[in-house]
């Protein structure tokens, strides 16, 4: 997990009051927020490549699934001339392999992907369950996927591993924010997503650093730098979230950094559809006697 912003510290997550201590020192009020979309794009283009930088050693791997948040740190770990490894995974009829493939060779990029069998697919799923303690669907499925992508990662020598968490909760890219926005209410949308970063520790870094601790991952982070947050969380969410798209914002600074429109405007899956996992995990409950998902993970506890 990224040291740069604190979140580990002496080889352990900080604890969630401390976490939301910090994002709570930074959180800002609605009222004075930027409303110049050029300005916004690029502060928000160059604090993005400075936290990449900021986090760059010389041989590294990135979670990869050809979406806009990995296939902009690739683009730009690129442009940096940096030697790294894209890493995906997924089973039959993973979209997030697909689009990979068709990233890595716009660009170049080195890129790694494995598609798994059901019975591979359960030794993961035995194994995350067992890490996590916890038969969580959500947290099982995508912490499977940073599971098998990692220990790809580290079969290569690649222990540090870049991932774009943190880009759903500062750029509106979720259902809730959506809900939160209702008909305009932009002032709620900012909260939801002030709401969301706070709310990351137990949903999501707790699930990514437990895995990643497992393994002997150091997972690179650059959505989460404080500087990016803050750039982001000062932007005015009419920038974020529109009734056809969501982290507008994001896509238009990746634009001008210059990734090309078919990867910045793909539609979000999160990691659990585009690997396909779910879906997978649905199979192998009913191959093992199970009717519903929850209670085949459940059992593997």
């Amino acid at each position: 997990m990224t040291q740069v912003l604190g979140i580990v510290k002496e080889g352990k997550l900080i604890p969630e009051e401390l976490w939301m201590k910090l994002i709570s020192g930074i959180e800002n009020e609605f009222d004075s927020l930027e409303t110049n979309n050029e300005r916004a794009k690029r502060e928000l283009a160059e604090a993005i490549v400075q936290a990449i930088k900021k986090r760059i050693v010389p041989k590294f791997g990135i979670l990869f699934s050809g979406g806009v948040d990995s296939a902009l740190i690739a683009f730009v770990a690129k442009q940096l001339k940096c030697n790294f490894t894209c890493y995906t995974v997924g089973i039959g009829g993973s979209d997030d392999i697909a689009w990979a493939q068709k990233a890595a060779n716009e660009y170049g990029f080195n890129f790694k992907f494995r598609i798994l069998s059901l019975p591979e697919l359960e030794n993961a799923v035995k194994e995350v369950v067992k890490i996590l303690n916890d038969p969580d669907i959500i947290k099982v499925s995508v912490g499977s996927v940073l599971y098998v992508a990692g220990k790809m990662a580290l079969a290569d020598g690649n222990n540090i591993v870049f991932g774009g968490i943190g880009s759903e909760e500062i750029f509106a890219g979720y259902q809730r924010h959506e809900e939160a926005l209702g008909k305009n209410n932009f002032e709620a949308l900012h909260r939801e997503c002030w709401n969301g970063l706070k709310k990351m520790w137990a949903r999501d870094l707790a699930r990514d650093f437990a895995i990643a601790k497992k393994l002997g991952l150091d997972l690179r982070t650059p959505f989460l730098d404080k500087d990016v947050i803050k750039v982001a969380m000062n932007i005015h969410p009419m920038y974020k979230l529109d009734k056809e798209n969501k982290k507008i914002i994001l896509r238009e600074s990746a634009e001008l950094i210059g990734l090309k429109k078919e990867f910045v405007w793909r539609k979000k899956q999160a990691a659990q559809y585009g690997s396909n996992f779910v879906n997978g995990i649905e199979k192998l409950a009913k191959q093992n006697g199970f009717k519903y998902k929850k209670d085949y993970l459940q059992s593997l506890i």
